[in-house]
């Protein structure tokens, strides 16, 4: 059987078509691809208006995520915000009580319960040093009797005297030296 002359014609188009094709399929492709890349400065996708990314504001705070817990952004310098007078003193007089976890970046001491020398009950302290200045406003003491029962105002602030006390003294004795 030999083939007609329109079926070798209809076979001949179809590969031209083909050959042809392939380049405007490529050329399309990569123009779909590069429309997404940016918008050229002119905002959106094929600058149609503002894309979300240029509706921000420039200075504005980025929110963390998951990923920043990987980041090394901090510098090696860190320094500790923490009062070392006040740190120093409450160690000094809540001695009696045993520690259960020291931070010293965050200027936290947390102490398990423990009874005062002369004393019949016991308590568990909370120390907060918030300020790297010698200041009353700079320490936040919170204790707790057994069982997590409240503690006296008077208690609280009694202890509160005797280690910011305790810590005026050990400035003076660092200034004599």
């Amino acid at each position: 059987m030999t083939p007609s002359a329109k079926t070798v014609c209809t076979l001949a188009l179809g590969a031209a078509a083909r050959r042809a094709a392939r380049p405007i399929l490529v050329a399309g492709l990569a123009l779909s691809v590069a429309a997404c890349g940016g918008s050229g400065g002119k905002g959106g996708l094929f600058g149609l208006g503002p894309s979300e990314h240029d509706k921000r504001p420039v200075n504005e705070r980025r929110e963390s995520t998951i990923w920043d817990l990987f980041s090394n952004r901090d510098t090696s310098n860190q320094q500790v915000a923490v009062n070392r007078y006040l740190w120093n003193a409450s160690l000094d007089v809540l001695n009696f009580l045993p520690i259960q976890s020291v931070d010293p970046f965050t200027g936290v001491i947390v102490t398990g319960y423990g009874t005062p020398p002369g004393g019949g009950r016991s308590y568990r302290a909370t120390v907060r040093i918030s300020d790297p200045a010698l200041d009353a406003r700079s320490l936040k003491l919170s204790l707790q009797g057994a069982g997590g029962s409240a503690v006296a105002p008077d208690t609280v602030r009694a202890v509160e005297d005797a280690i910011l006390t305790r810590a005026r003294q050990l400035r003076v004795r660092d200034g004599q030296l």
